[in-house]
């Protein structure tokens, strides 16, 4: 089913539609609201609201940008908005400490992938929302401009800087791993 038919059919009432619609967006909005929100309560309720909403202002939806980029900026919006009234503090990446141990056992492809998504949320929330927009979701960057309603020349410029924070600290990660060798 295409996005419009799947709106014709949440606009007039539809249940499984709107079922549908929720399991071929979760992922996303998931992982919009985790970059910013780690509660998990908090979490789990603010995905709820922004299904809601998403549902509510459907009507309002024109087809003007991919039914994943609206939702997406809904998701984001709703996200940041929450952390401001939360006033969550964002996690300074120059006093993370590293729990050497623990990651010198990451051996299996799985398990750095995660070690990576672990790294990726230590960023600055504007930093790892447009790297996971990037590389996780897949997005463009005019997708992106219009889901953070960031210049372009910002989103590409906070990709370059999340990049270049995460090789640093891969580096240091790799200097004590081989000071304790």
């Amino acid at each position: 089913m295409d996005e419009k038919q799947l709106v014709r059919q949440v606009l007039s009432g539809s249940d499984s539609a709107v079922r549908m619609l929720i399991g071929k967006y979760e992922r996303l909005v998931i992982h919009m609201v985790a970059r910013v929100v780690k509660d998990d309560m908090d979490r789990e309720e603010l995905c709820q609201d922004v299904f809601i909403k998403v549902i509510n202002k459907l009507d309002g939806f024109n087809f003007e940008s991919k039914l994943s980029t609206w939702i997406a900026t809904i998701a984001y919006r709703m996200a940041v908005n929450f952390a401001k009234k939360k006033k969550i503090d964002q996690v300074d990446i120059d006093q993370v400490v590293f729990d050497i141990g623990e990651e010198a056992e990451i051996t299996e492809q799985e398990d750095m992938k995660q070690f990576i998504l672990n790294l990726v949320d230590q960023l600055p929330v504007n930093y790892k929302t447009v790297l996971t927009l990037f590389y996780l979701d897949g997005f463009s960057y005019p997708e992106i401009v219009e889901i953070t309603e960031m210049p372009e020349g910002t989103v590409k410029n906070y990709i370059h800087r999340a990049r270049t924070k995460l090789k640093n600290i891969v580096e240091d990660h790799a200097r004590k791993e081989i000071a304790l060798l």
